[in-house]
């Protein structure tokens, strides 16, 4: 994972029809816990941690860093989206030479979207209009890139959200034991429609930080 790249940090809130996106706080931790520890989010995402590790190792104020954006509703966290560039040394890559970001690498580092809801966030469609947000963003802040969406072929209601939100098939790949379904979205001019949920947790083998 490398440095997004020149974009203004901390954003300003992001407001949706129910959410906020906003940058994490110290409030968030034990959800940044529930998230990573939860069997059920880390199903497709590499699995669950042990809590005890978790609690030990996940910083007072954790996903403090570019593109990473927490999903509030009505004050608590319920999820996180999160823009990183993609390691040069994976597979799957829609575009050749340097990556515009500090620390990308040849080949490489195209903005790369994922995401983790909490199990009670599920089914509601809050994914959906969260990562919807995200996107425009990141259209705003950098203008003209594409971004990349990975994940298990296995997925189902990951892939319906990746077509909804815009990512089209760019290759299959093994990677981590699994199949993986990879996916471009250029950069958009309006925000996509997005009608009923897909998945709460999209990538491969996430970590807290």
């Amino acid at each position: 994972m490398t440095g997004l790249g020149p974009v203004a940090w901390p954003p300003v809130p992001i407001g949706t029809d129910r959410l906020v996106l906003r940058e994490s706080a110290a409030r968030d931790r034990a959800a940044f816990v529930e998230l990573f520890a939860s069997p059920e989010v880390g199903a497709y995402t590499g699995g669950p941690r042990p809590r005890e590790e978790l609690e030990r190792a996940v910083p007072e104020v954790p996903g403090r860093r570019p593109g990473c954006f927490v999903a509030d509703l009505d004050g608590a966290m319920i999820g996180m989206v999160t823009l990183d560039r993609r390691d040069a040394a994976r597979p799957g890559h829609v575009r050749q030479g340097p990556g515009p970001g500090p620390g990308a690498g040849a080949g490489a580092g195209e903005a790369e979207l994922g995401y983790l809801f909490l199990p009670e966030a599920w089914g509601h469609g809050y994914a959906a209009e969260a990562c919807a947000a995200v996107l425009d963003w990141c259209a705003g802040e950098l203008p003209g890139e594409p971004v990349v969406l990975c994940t298990q072929t296995a997925n189902d209601r990951a892939l319906r959200l990746a077509l909804k939100l815009g990512f089209t098939e760019a290759a299959r790949f093994e990677e981590f034991g699994a199949e993986q379904w990879f996916g471009v979205r250029p950069s958009p001019a309006h925000r996509p429609e997005v009608d009923r949920p897909g998945p709460e947790s999209a990538g491969t083998d996430r970590q807290p930080s």
